[in-house]
């Protein structure tokens, strides 16, 4: 069976699709990555919706500030002219239509674009968190998650079965083994790791799988 990317990785993959100038809000979990992997030549203002605009990179252990946290409670740095508001205003940001994109993760996301990501039902504990909002309020929603759960059971389905966080938002999803674009015919692949048989790829996805013509392999350092 092919290796996929690490999680370090796929974050670094998602940065290279920031654009310039974008307020991008970065979902508690495997998204939190992404600020690592900022690109030197573009200035991308992460959003966090305890109310803050301008995170920078994980601090050294030695930088923390106790103070200064994320909305899932990690450690944080503030890049020169970040700022810190009400958590009322951060999420009047979201529900405005003020972020360009947002990476959540996902327990499931379907050929339709449905992203399940805040409950598995009976089992586990339930966490919505700012998702519902950012699922529609977000410009572009993008999910960062592995493509199987740790049971091997495909995250890419033809339809959710969790409970649902946004009908029909996803616009690209970035996992271990490719970057899949949602579209109006279902999962489009853009990129696959290299090595792997776009076979195998299908075979790991629940729901079918179109390459397209102009795929090339993923990559990252």
């Amino acid at each position: 069976m092919t290796d996929g990317l690490t999680r370090q990785q796929v974050a670094w993959r998602i940065a290279q699709d920031m654009t310039d100038g974008s307020f991008v809000n970065l979902g508690i979990g495997q998204p939190e990555l992404v600020a690592n992997f900022l690109p030197e030549d573009r200035e991308i203002i992460f959003h966090s919706e305890n109310g803050i605009l301008g995170m920078g990179p994980e601090p050294a252990p030695e930088d923390i500030d106790e103070e200064l946290i994320n909305a899932g409670k990690k450690p944080i740095t503030m890049l020169p002219g970040g700022a810190i508001f009400h958590h009322a205003d951060s999420f009047s940001m979201i529900r405005g239509g003020h972020i360009d994109a947002c990476v959540l993760g996902a327990f499931q996301i379907a050929e339709n674009g449905d992203l399940a990501n805040w409950s598995i039902g009976s089992s586990g504990v339930p966490a919505v968190g700012g998702a519902m909002d950012l699922a529609v309020g977000a410009k572009r929603v993008l999910v960062m998650t592995d493509h199987c759960t740790k049971k091997g059971e495909p995250k890419l389905v033809e339809k959710c079965s969790y409970p649902l966080t946004g009908p029909g938002v996803v616009n690209t999803v970035y996992t271990d083994l490719a970057v899949i674009d949602v579209t109006p015919e279902g999962f489009l692949v853009r990129e696959r790791v290299e090595n792997l048989p776009f076979e195998e790829l299908q075979n790991r996805t629940g729901a079918r799988l179109t390459l397209a013509n102009d795929w090339h392999p993923l990559t990252a350092p």
